[in-house]
């Protein structure tokens, strides 16, 4: 049980509802374009998804189990699963899972390939994804310790995901697809850069060169706040380029949230005592609060 437990621990399913999201978020696109979802394919390219996420953070466990060990600030969601190491799961248990799961991806592929005929644009969203994720973790390239593996994942998880339900369900791409996700790309990263805060020592003692180690602190923080009102700007500017105001106008209701991040990152800023568990928890709060309020108004229009 206690294994069982561990390997749970391990996949970290709380980060696998993001995917979830998203890909909701692009076949609700295709919906609201008047397209007839396709439940079979609709499952068949969820589970792709899933498993390519499930992949990424198992290998990313593998490779960065060393600086995770050293992490004294971890939450739900930085620093690691914290299923590794001594009296826990061996560091191959991440490897040999993340084979498994790309192994499955291969088989939904052909599957996806065969049933779905996503043509070019869907092969090369899929292409990207697999790219982007497997690369984010696996050396010598390891985007994680670029400081863009911030960009590639934001750009993986709030455009590409639904990317490929829009391609699965519509057949093509759409301007709906850029004027929904860019500003949930601008939220992403800034949720990601408060994942960020709790590991900057440790990242910084084991050189893991992250956005906000190469940024430094200091800056990671105003591109944090930039990020969250850039994401409303981009919203408001999406409504006057066509988007309807029955999708924007309910996002907008997390902007007292923002405002309110904006603030706690000051303080910190500031010199005040962090809770990293609550800030890393209202970076996801106003990211899938948004994502969720944008992809239920595509849903129910």
């Amino acid at each position: 049980m206690n294994t069982l437990v561990l390997l749970i621990r391990l996949a970290r399913p709380h980060f696998l509802l993001g995917g979830i999201l998203l890909y909701a978020l692009g076949a609700g696109i295709a919906r609201y374009l008047g397209a007839t979802i396709d439940w079979g394919i609709y499952f068949l390219g969820q589970a792709w998804v899933t498993l390519m996420q499930l992949s990424t953070h198992f290998l990313n466990e593998y490779f960065d189990s060393p600086a995770d060990l050293d992490n004294k600030n971890r939450t739900p969601f930085s620093g690691g699963s914290g299923a590794i190491g001594p009296g826990k799961l061996p560091r191959a248990v991440a490897l040999w899972a993340a084979v498994s799961c790309l192994t499955v991806v291969a088989s939904l592929t052909v599957l996806l390939m065969r049933d779905a005929s996503p043509g070019p644009a869907g092969f090369m969203v899929m292409l990207l994804i697999f790219l982007g994720a497997f690369f984010y973790a696996v050396p010598p390239v390891k985007l994680e310790s670029t400081g863009y593996g911030e960009l590639t994942t934001s750009f993986i998880v709030a455009n590409l995901v639904p990317a490929l339900a829009l391609i699965l369900q519509f057949g093509d791409l759409h301007r709906l697809l850029a004027m929904t996700t860019f500003p949930l790309t601008a939220l992403h990263i800034a949720m990601l850069l408060t994942f960020e805060l709790p590991d900057y020592a440790a990242d910084l003692k084991h050189e893991k060169q992250t956005m906000l180690v190469r940024l430094g602190w200091q800056n990671g923080m105003n591109l944090h706040n930039l990020m969250v009102l850039t994401a409303f700007l981009l919203l408001g500017l999406a409504v006057f380029r066509g988007l309807s105001i029955a999708i924007a106008l309910p996002a907008f209701l997390v902007l007292p949230l923002g405002i309110l991040q904006i603030w706690s990152i000051n303080r910190i800023a500031s010199g005040a005592k962090p809770n990293w568990t609550l800030l890393t928890l209202s970076g996801v709060m106003l990211f899938g609060i948004a994502a969720y309020l944008i992809t239920f108004s595509l849903w129910t229009r």
